[in-house]
């Protein structure tokens, strides 16, 4: 099932309102994206660099570490206030814009 930015703040921000703790202030929240950047890295570094992992080693994987930062994201916005779909609006605006002649285009041929 498709979910859109705005359905996946909704469950997001169900899931946490059912905890007293509620959000963790911004500064936990960067540091937890900070650690989960981290888990990515060191996914991304398994599979695609020079680095093996250990044999006791917990499995996870890009797709989960990438989840695990969507989550976190929508976390720190919602508890901003912050609409990520008009955060995303204002992204692509700004690089459809600024950067409208940076990259090369593909043949559409």
């Amino acid at each position: 099932m498709d979910k859109s930015l705005g359905d996946i703040q909704h469950e997001v921000d169900a899931y946490i309102s059912q905890f007293k703790e509620g959000y963790f202030s911004p500064l936990s929240m960067l540091a937890r994206m900070s650690e989960e950047v981290g888990e990515l890295a060191r996914e991304v570094n398994h599979q695609f660099g020079e680095k093996p992992k250990k044999v006791d080693e917990a499995e996870n994987s890009i797709e989960l570490e990438l989840g695990d930062i969507l989550f976190i994201t929508v976390c720190f916005a919602n508890s901003l206030g912050i609409d990520l779909t008009e955060a995303h609006n204002k992204v692509m605006h700004k690089f459809n814009t600024r950067d409208a002649g940076r990259w090369t285009p593909k043949n559409t041929d």
